[in-house]
């Protein structure tokens, strides 16, 4: 018997799953913004147990994919069939192996009509982004039937490059987590996972040849309490740390690269290498020196944390970044390079004797001789490395990748060079940052980058575009900074739902978007999915704007 109090709502949810029979959302509701969509005005298409998924060949994993979404969704196993055995008079969805109709990287053409819906596409990350716009027109709920509207969408991202990063070495999350966030990532159309390893305070990968970075490097006895600059400063006395197995990163880069996402890895060096030398204090300046794993953050000249340029080193790095190129198919491998001492250096005779011997007139030459000693250990294993923008500090050949995590002028300078680059503002692309002022928010480590802030970001400076340099800018990143998220549902609660604004930043031309209507899909499409998943999320963002400054 139906409960006659419940909600109209959720009355009408109950009749609805009970029933099995639901109507199609609105196509008018994607996120993000595809290029072009047209409303067929047809009868929509049935999507019922009996449908059939039908893959080309390149596509079948893409096709078991999409049945184990079909089946969260919908409560509907659907049967996986290859192209040529497809038979019968079954609805079918499509997902076909098409260069002709869908000629750009990463494009998809949707079409929904009769009794098939079809998803074409050149590549993977194509389908896949097929797929995600195919959720969104079908219901968030259990059905016997579902429909998905009768309509014809072409689509392609603006950007090449469209990331997410992730700090596990301040906080590590388990295997299950990244798989997790890796699926926000595909939902999200983005592309590029940027997993950020190493750091001062903690070390997560495991490597073969140096074992003592896992046993000692991966772990630090304490954590800070509170806040950064909370006086007196305070810590609690646990062990803290962790690490992945080359097994469980072989598992989620192949899990990845289902779902169109590339994997690429961050090894920070020579600064933020505090966990190396604590494992192997001969890296150091100070190789006298019993070097603990950071329990606090912000080393930058507060503690010595620079690798040592010296033949051991060397050696380390070389053998370290090729298990890392051989680890990770990417053609990219993130080094780091920024907030390097150089006050460390310049007290340590044998590294001034390094860098007489080795023609460099000062510290900034030698970062740019550790950064170009590393891009060449990786050029032999046909990786290009990204480094953030203080890579720029010497000078460097334009083969690398700059990602900026400055403002607009550091992005400039790196475009004018001809470097690739890659914008990560700290404002507004920093996640870790607060999205409120309200001060009981949660902890957060400084900074105020509101939704609309995020969803207003233009990734192509004006200064480019008048100078014709846009080609430069390859995309852009969020980044997610976990000295303050000790727990998946606070990264939840960070990245909800700034990461849905800058998937639409990098996804839709600047001038389809509105952030009115956004913000309409939003409360639509995106805060019923963000139930669905059971994530985190911020709920305030209609109050926290930019106009709270």
């Amino acid at each position: 018997m139906l409960n006659l109090r419940l909600p109209l709502v959720a009355l009408l949810l109950l009749v609805l799953s009970l029933g099995g029979h639901a109507q199609p959302p609105s196509v008018n509701n994607i996120i993000p913004k595809p290029v072009w969509v047209n409303a067929l005005g047809k009868k929509p298409v049935p999507v019922t147990a009996q449908t059939v998924i039908v893959a080309d060949a390149p596509f079948q994993e893409q096709a078991t994919y999409l049945q184990g979404l079909l089946q969260k969704q919908l409560g509907l196993t659907l049967k996986v069939v290859q192209g040529a055995k497809a038979a019968g008079n079954a609805a079918q969805i499509y997902l076909k192996n098409d260069p002709s109709a869908a000629p750009k990287p990463e494009m998809y053409v949707l079409q929904a009509q009769g009794n098939q819906i079809t998803v074409k596409a050149k590549d993977v990350p194509g389908v896949v982004h097929g797929l995600q716009t195919l959720l969104q027109l079908l219901p968030l709920q259990k059905v016997k039937t579902a429909e998905v509207a009768a309509v014809e969408i072409k689509d392609y991202p603006r950007f090449a490059y469209r990331g997410m990063h992730l700090d596990v070495s301040r906080h590590i999350f388990p295997v299950e987590f990244i798989k997790k966030y890796i699926d926000y990532l595909a939902f999200h159309k983005f592309n590029t996972f940027h997993w950020h390893l190493t750091d001062d305070q903690g070390w997560r990968l495991q490597i073969d040849a140096y074992p003592k970075l896992t046993s000692v490097g991966a772990w630090r006895n304490s954590t800070l309490i509170g806040h950064f600059k909370d006086q007196p400063a305070r810590y609690d006395s646990t062990r803290y740390g962790g690490f992945y197995t080359k097994d469980q990163v072989r598992d989620i880069v192949k899990y990845a690269a289902v779902r169109g996402i590339n994997v690429v890895p961050e090894i920070d060096i020579p600064g933020h290498s505090r966990a190396i030398i604590a494992a192997y204090p001969e890296f150091s300046t100070r190789p006298d020196t019993t070097w603990q794993v950071a329990n606090t953050w912000g080393m930058y000249n507060r503690q010595n944390n620079v690798l040592a340029p010296n033949s051991q080193t060397f050696k380390f790095l070389e053998t370290v970044f090729g298990e890392v190129a051989d680890l990770f198919p990417s053609p990219y491998v993130h080094i780091g390079g920024d907030e390097c001492s150089k006050m460390w250096w310049k007290a340590d005779p044998k590294t001034q004797a390094f860098m007489k011997a080795n023609g460099l007139k000062d510290e900034k030459e030698l970062q740019t001789y550790f950064i170009t000693q590393v891009a060449g250990y990786l050029a032999k294993k046909n990786k290009k490395i990204i480094g953030w923008h203080e890579i720029l500090e010497g000078k460097l050949d334009t083969t690398a990748i700059v990602m900026n995590w400055g403002g607009a002028k550091e992005g400039i300078a790196a475009a004018q060079l001809k470097h690739p680059v890659i914008m990560s503002p700290g404002k507004p692309l920093y996640f870790d940052a607060y999205q409120s002022k309200d001060p009981k928010d949660s902890l957060a480590i400084h900074g105020y980058n509101p939704l609309d802030a995020v969803y207003n970001f233009e990734p192509v400076p004006a200064e480019l575009k008048q100078q014709n340099l846009g080609r430069y800018i390859m995309g852009a990143q969020g980044n997610v900074w976990t000295e303050y998220m000790g727990y998946p549902s606070k990264v939840e609660y960070m990245v909800f739902p700034r990461m849905t604004a800058l998937s639409e930043v990098l996804w839709t031309e600047e001038k389809q978007k509105n952030l009115t209507d956004f913000k309409k899909r939003l409360q639509q499409n995106m805060i019923p999915r963000y139930q669905f998943w059971g994530s985190g999320y911020f709920k305030d963002f209609e109050k926290w704007t930019m106009a709270n400054q």
